[in-house]
């Protein structure tokens, strides 16, 4: 098939305008797929592929070949920024066939909304927050709004792959098209999906359609790569050693660092001068930190601030200038972000992408480096890997510098293996089920059990929940007022549970802390969790602030710049981490290999860690003695994996091996004193995880572990049934447990 002349007239006219000389391999595979099959798309390729324009030049084709009779196309994004980005460009390319392009988000004009209703057509973006208000507030005008809806794209589809959110927006797909009686094909578009059958598999739940993966033929990957290691204070990891094995600096300092400037942030000052440049941190408060830090350097060296920030508790014109200042090609500013700019937003000609410390996640590596490299240069990423000297007595978990042997893993997997991490599929959502149950039964009003059962528990996300488990939650949510039962025994919002679900928040299901807006005279700056005594001072906007006046009936505080340092707080947690990644970090403490990225204080500080895995017996034996009956483990788990095994050493062998203190840095180490040999341990380990027990004896007696937002209004045993069986990766904490023992009889033959 000659693609280009199957596209209608308006995309063949779009293309030349815009000067193409040749359709790209992921259009030619897409248009093939769309054009050809009635199956669902997944289309994987890398970042700046094309594949936007990829999935809508087909579709465009076949609406304007014949015109929907409601809205023909829904967009879901998970960020509004990327709708926003997305509505110019398909606004433009959409503008000579006159089909209609809505954004529909909190952000987006009422009139524009008004008018999609009165008359639906076209394409309609919005995020999964807005369609489940969509969902509950103009439930009557489904039918019309998609009742002809033929494609459903779902950008950046990866972020919704891991979480509750991923599976309410599937949740909400599902719900949709039943009330509206379509059955639109879904096209997924990602640079970074791990195990695509799975992720297709997924993507295509309760469609009733199967899911197209086309193989789609990528040049060569071309990357310009990175990492130097950082001690925040005194001699650096080189310093009187001998070196020749590593990469040089990849372009020449543009700028000096104050004196007393952190050697990691002054790094990061002295090669942004003159560039466009995005610095990514892995949470919000380093972001605030990192941002007030690179100001002062501007301010000491009396030249103008050439730094900007965006995370997601900024308010919406700070995001909005960052995200301007980023998509002019001549801004020489750089821009301090967290993973809100991690996704698909264009953002232009960006020179390099730093990263502080290493992500959690390949794919969150793949997405950043993935924001640069556009228009035919290579892709830049500089890691900067900081961290205090270890204390002079510090003992081996302390010696190690895992940042530094994270990020390495993290690039070796994907260049070794392409290994992305795949889909969290086998898990029990009853926050989701609690938040589903309501939204139903809000949207759709009174409603028999049976009938609320048949239209929630058969949605796809669902599947490894029971009957009797539904039973369990229904009975709870009527006893405590979240649901009310009427005279003929149906079921309708209770008076508690309308307090929950006419908030606003409700429809996100993504925990949110309780927030203050920060206003200074009459901006607002962002918002902020635990607000100070006045006087005090907060951090936001990449500058410091001294509390005027805090309305905490209004959750507003009020404030005036002041100059200073101080550390920001937003309740960031850290992100999980796949078993393996933990895996390849032994894997990089073990080789001799050198990497051709590292630079020359990167490379020393490796060498130091490797001489010190290979003294202490790391290499050898996950269980270090450190003196005493003191030890260290070290069991190369995952986050889900590694919290089992804290668990299953505390409840299911502490009294046997005499445990105590135990203490751990997740998901890399615990530190313990034990009454009984190293032997002893792994015996004892090994019998306890050969044992069929139940993992709900993982959970301490009167532990109630609310992990997800709406845990706190589940029934406290599905609560612990859900942590146990759905969080606690159990299996992969025995297998790990029952490979130790070897061990026994080489520790016997050591002592």
């Amino acid at each position: 098939m000659n693609v280009f002349t199957r596209y209608a007239p308006f995309i063949q006219d779009y293309i030349y305008q815009s000067g193409w000389q040749a359709l790209r391999s992921v259009q030619n595979a897409a248009a093939e797929a769309i054009f050809n099959t009635d199956d669902n798309v997944l289309l994987t390729a890398s970042t700046a592929s094309g594949k936007t324009e990829a999935a809508f030049f087909p579709i465009l084709t076949l609406l304007d070949e014949d015109p929907p009779h409601s809205v023909g196309v829904l967009y879901i994004a998970p960020l509004k920024a990327l709708i926003n980005d997305q509505f110019g460009r398909l606004s433009e390319l959409c503008e000579e066939a006159g089909i209609q392009v809505t954004r529909w988000h909190g952000d987006a004009a009422q009139s524009q909304k008004r008018r999609l209703l009165r008359k639906p057509s076209g394409i309609l973006q919005i995020t999964p927050e807005s369609l489940e208000s969509l969902m509950i507030n103009k439930h009557m005008e489904i039918p019309s709004l998609f009742g002809d809806l033929r494609f459903i794209v779902i950008d950046e589809v990866h972020s919704l792959l891991r979480g509750d959110r991923g599976m309410q927006t599937f949740c909400l797909i599902e719900r949709m098209c039943r009330l509206a009686d379509c059955r639109p094909r879904r096209i997924g578009l990602s640079a970074t999906i791990g195990n695509p059958e799975e992720a297709g598999r997924f993507l295509g739940a309760g469609s009733g359609r199967r899911t197209l993966i086309p193989r789609i033929e990528g040049g060569r990957e071309v990357w310009r790569l990175s990492m130097e290691h950082f001690f925040n204070s005194g001699p650096q990891a080189d310093e009187g050693r001998q070196l020749i094995d590593a990469a040089p600096v990849l372009e020449e300092a543009s700028d000096t660092a104050p004196k007393a400037a952190d050697p990691g942030i002054g790094y990061i000052f002295e090669h942004t001068r003159g560039k466009k440049c995005l610095i990514f941190t892995n949470s919000r408060e380093e972001c605030e930190a990192l941002c007030q830090s690179l100001r002062q350097y501007c301010e000491a060296n009396h030249e103008p601030d050439r730094f900007l920030i965006h995370h997601g508790n900024l308010s919406v014109s700070y995001r909005e200038s960052a995200e301007a200042e980023m998509k002019d090609d001549d801004s020489l500013l750089s821009v301090c972000a967290t993973a809100t700019l991690e996704l698909g937003i264009d953002i232009g000609r960006l020179e390099r992408a730093f990263q502080v410390d290493a992500p959690f996640t390949v794919s969150g590596f793949l997405q950043r480096m993935g924001r640069t490299g556009r228009r035919g240069d290579p892709c830049e990423m500089w890691f900067v890997m900081r961290e205090d000297h270890p204390e002079p007595r510090a003992m081996l978990p302390q010696l190690i510098p895992w940042y530094l042997i994270q990020g390495i893993a993290l690039v070796q997997l994907y260049i070794e293996e392409r290994f992305v991490e795949p889909p969290r599929t086998q898990r029990l959502p009853y926050s989701l089920l609690y938040h589903q149950t309501m939204s139903t039964l809000a949207s759709c009003g009174e409603m028999t059990p049976a009938e609320l059962a048949t239209r929630v528990l058969t949605l796809s996300s669902f599947h490894l929940i029971t009957q009797e488990d539904y039973r369990i939650l229904l009975r709870h949510l009527i006893k405590i007022g979240h649901i009310d039962q009427s005279e003929n025994g149906g079921l309708i919002v209770g008076l508690e549970g309308e307090r929950i679900v006419n908030n606003y928040k409700f429809y996100a299901v993504f925990q949110e802390n309780v927030e203050y807006a920060v206003r200074a005279g009459a901006e607002e700056l962002g918002t902020i969790v635990k607000p100070p005594p006045i006087g005090d001072k907060i951090a936001i906007a990449g500058r410091v602030w001294i509390v005027e006046e805090v309305d905490h009936r209004r959750r507003e505080v009020f404030c005036t710049l002041v100059k200073g340092n101080i550390p920001a707080y937003f309740g960031d947690v850290a992100g999980d981490i796949h078993t393996r990644i933990l895996e390849r970090m032994y894997g990089v403490l073990d080789e001799q290999k050198s990497y051709p990225y590292l630079m020359r204080h990167a490379v020393c500080r490796l060498q130091e860690a490797r001489e010190s895995f290979a003294k202490s017996g790391m290499r050898d034996h996950p269980l270090v003695h450190l003196g005493g009956n003191m030890w260290a483990l070290f069991p190369w788990l995952g986050s889900y994996a590694f919290l089992a095994l804290e668990r299953f050493l505390k409840i299911r062998c502490g009294k046997r091996l005499g445990l105590k203190g135990l203490d751990s840095l997740r998901p890399y180490h615990l530190q313990f004193t034990m009454k009984v040999s190293a032997a002893d341990f792994y015996r004892i380990t090994a019998e306890e995880a050969e044992k069929d027990f139940d993992p709900l004896e993982l959970v301490y007696p009167n532990e109630v572990p609310n992990f997800e937002k709406y845990d706190e209004y589940v029934p406290v045993e599905l609560v612990r049934k859900g942590f146990a069986l759905g969080v606690l990766d159990v299996e992969g904490m025995k297998q790990r447990v029952r490979s130790w023992s070897g061990h026994v009889q080489t520790d016997q033959a050591g002592g």
